[in-house]
């Protein structure tokens, strides 16, 4: 064990006016919430002020009455109205000294930029005396540690790209020296149970929880669980996880399909490449969505052979062969037309696994037997017809179209993973 004992109770401090105005997206708290979350410091507070001294200095002050670690972001620029240093200092009772390698490479930078030194620069060099300095390579303003007994107060600069360089580089390295035994987590990732549900299913765990512990999130139309274990040793945490991901997955297993905090397409894409299987597909509701987010992805060139947006009547009969008499008697919105679909583009491009999607998007165009939200899916499958028939309840097209596109890739990992060419475990959405 490290003499040092790790913080615990953390708030995080974002400042700037422009923050207030909603000029600017606060992403920064997100991150390091995120961050500081993964290393086991218990966020507490998330905090934002103005560039006023006084609401900073009272705002400092709050936050440490309750939490032993600060983190602030933003007000180390070289202007009148950042303030962030030296209201530090104040409240930690320090004074600003010059720190010449920080001096340094502000010239380095005037130098490259071919400007001239001019006197605010000088400002950001101004350090506390016992600070510990972070130097930033992605930007001029660098950052410091400011210790005052028990409590310690971070401050990092506010542009995104130059906060989460210095948080790669120079903060989680300094944090993780603090800390007592070694974190180690996994994300599993979920598709088909909502939160609550999935929540109920582990409650005796969650309620038992001491180490590891374990976390639900929820994500539009998915949802995720942390489990997390601090020990002596990172074979011993590993070793903690490893058992509960092999409880957990032995309760829902069914809806899990990455440990390893990946997407679902991604899990998918993956599978089509390691067994080599081509893939072809054909929208009519999501216009394509599926076949994009799969060729977002790397290397998919070598299995993905077609995507097809067969919106209209026309296109249906031209491109998949479905039947006229078909979409007279069912409408293209319908298990029959779905499954023409697939079965026409298996026809037309010989691909081992081809999917189709037709459905009511919205927010019009239901009735009370197909009310919006109501989806077909198909898929062939070495020449086996697998069908799926959703009813999402949702009059919002963006968030049914989206869940639809989330469903294609969890009917092709279901029926990769089962292995099977029958249809005896899958909903045929002719019946």
């Amino acid at each position: 064990m490290k003499e040092t004992e790790v913080f615990m109770k953390t708030a995080i401090l974002s400042v700037g006016t422009e923050l207030l105005f909603g000029q600017i997206t606060n992403t920064n708290t997100v991150f390091l919430s995120r961050q500081l979350n993964l290393l086991g410091f218990d966020v507490l507070y998330h905090y934002t002020v103005g560039d006023n001294s006084g609401r900073l200095s009272d705002m400092i002050e709050m936050a440490l009455t309750d939490c032993d670690l600060l983190i602030t972001t933003g007000g180390l620029g070289p202007t009148e109205d950042d303030l962030t240093k030296e209201t530090v200092c104040r409240v930690l009772h320090d004074e600003l000294v010059m720190h010449q390698p920080s001096l340094n490479h502000l010239y380095d930078i005037a130098k490259r930029r071919g400007r001239a030194m001019t006197p605010n620069n000088y400002k950001q060099a101004m350090m506390p005396s016992r600070a510990q300095v972070f130097d930033n390579e992605a930007g001029s303003a660098p950052g410091f540690a400011l210790r005052e007994g028990e409590k310690t107060v971070i401050c990092m600069p506010g542009p995104p790209r130059e906060m989460t360089w210095m948080w790669e580089h120079r903060v989680r390295p300094y944090l993780e020296k603090l800390q007592t035994g070694v974190i180690y987590y996994r994300m599993l990732r979920f598709f088909g149970i909502g939160e609550s549900s999935l929540e109920t299913e582990l409650m005796d765990l969650i309620d038992n929880q001491t180490d590891p512990t374990l976390a639900t999130y929820a994500k539009e139309g998915e949802c995720s669980l942390r489990i997390a274990s601090r020990r002596e040793t990172l074979e011993e945490a590993k070793e903690a996880v490893e058992q509960m991901v092999q409880k957990v997955s032995e309760r829902v297993g069914q809806y899990l399909f990455s440990c390893d905090d990946e997407d679902l397409e991604t899990v998918v894409a993956k599978k089509l490449l390691e067994e080599n299987i081509s893939v072809s597909a054909c929208e009519s509701c999501t216009g394509g969505m599926f076949s994009a987010a799969l060729t977002n992805l790397p290397g998919i060139s070598a299995v993905f052979d077609r995507g097809l947006v067969t919106y209209t009547y026309g296109a249906k009969m031209e491109e998949l062969g479905v039947r006229e008499e078909t979409l007279s008697a069912y409408t293209a919105e319908s298990s029959q037309v779905a499954r023409e679909m697939a079965e026409g583009l298996a026809a037309k491009t010989g691909s081992r696994l081809c999917i189709s999607v037709t459905g009511i998007a919205g927010p019009g165009g239901g009735t009370s037997e197909k009310p919006v939200g109501t989806i077909y899916l198909g898929c062939v499958f070495d020449g086996v017809y697998h069908g799926r028939e959703l009813r999402t309840r949702n009059v919002s097209r963006a968030w049914n179209r989206h869940y639809a596109v989330l469903c294609m890739f969890d009917m092709i990992r279901k029926i990769l993973d089962d292995g099977e060419s029958g249809q005896n475990k899958r909903q045929d959405a002719e019946k």
